[in-house]
C-alpha cells in the first residue's frame, strides 16, 4: 500500500486490534487497526448528514442594524444570487458548500453501513466509497464556516450579530467531519470491500 502524503510503498499486513502503522518514510499514519472504527465513522457520518439538514432549514445569522432585524438561513444566502451572472456563484456556493458533502456522506453511509453489521457489502459500495474519497477535496463546508467567521468579525462592528441554530449546526458539522476523517481507515475499508458483493 502506498502513504498518501509521499507514495512510499509499504507491504500490507493485517494489524493486531487497536495498532497504527505508519510511514517508514515520513511517519503519516496509514493504517490502523480497531474494532469500532467503521461504526464510530458510520455513527459520526448519520451525525454529520443530520446536521447538514438543520443547517439548510434553521436560520443562520439575525443582523440587528440601527433596529433593523434581518434573519437570513444558508438556503436565503444561495438564493441571493440569483441574478444574471451571479447565478453561477449561486450554483457554485450550494455545490461545494451543501450538495457536494452531502452526496459525500449519502455515499460513506451508503457504503459502510453494511460492514457494521460484518454483512458482505452492497452493490456499487466500491463505486459509492470511491465517490466519497473522490469529493473529499470539493466538500467544503469547513472552508465556508471560517469564511463566515472572518465576515463575522468585519460586521460586528456596525452590526449585531445572533446567532442561529443553523450556525451551531455547521460548527458541529465542521467539528464532526474532522473527527470522521481522523478516525477514517480508507486501506480497511477498502479490504472490507473487497468482500464478493451480493
Amino acid at each position: 500500500m502506498a502513504c498518501p502524503q509521499c507514495d512510499t510503498l509499504h507491504a500490507a499486513r493485517a494489524l493486531p486490534d487497536h495498532a497504527r502503522a505508519h510511514c517508514q518514510r515520513c511517519g503519516l499514519v496509514i493504517a490502523t487497526s480497531s474494532p469500532t472504527a467503521i461504526a464510530q465513522v458510520l455513527s459520526l457520518a448519520i451525525a454529520a448528514f443530520v446536521l447538514m439538514i438543520a443547517a439548510v432549514s434553521f436560520p443562520f445569522l439575525e443582523l440587528n442594524v440601527q433596529g433593523r432585524f434581518n434573519s437570513i438561513s444558508v438556503l436565503q444566502a444561495v438564493m441571493a444570487f440569483n441574478d444574471g451572472i451571479a447565478l453561477l456563484l449561486a450554483f457554485a456556493v450550494a455545490g461545494f458548500i451543501v450538495i457536494l458533502p452531502l452526496i459525500r456522506l449519502g455515499a460513506i453511509i451508503y457504503a459502510i453501513s453494511p460492514l457494521v453489521a460484518d454483512k458482505t457489502p452492497r452493490r456499487g459500495a466500491r463505486e459509492a466509497f470511491a465517490l466519497a474519497e473522490f469529493l473529499r477535496p470539493w466538500s467544503m463546508a469547513e472552508i465556508f464556516i471560517i469564511g463566515v467567521a472572518v465576515a463575522l468579525i468585519k460586521v460586528s462592528g456596525i452590526a449585531s450579530v445572533t446567532y442561529g441554530p443553523a450556525f451551531w449546526a455547521f460548527s458541529a458539522l465542521v467539528i464532526i467531519t474532522v473527527l470522521k476523517d481522523q478516525l477514517i481507515c480508507r486501506f480497511s475499508i477498502w479490504q472490507a470491500l473487497e468482500t464478493p458483493q451480493r
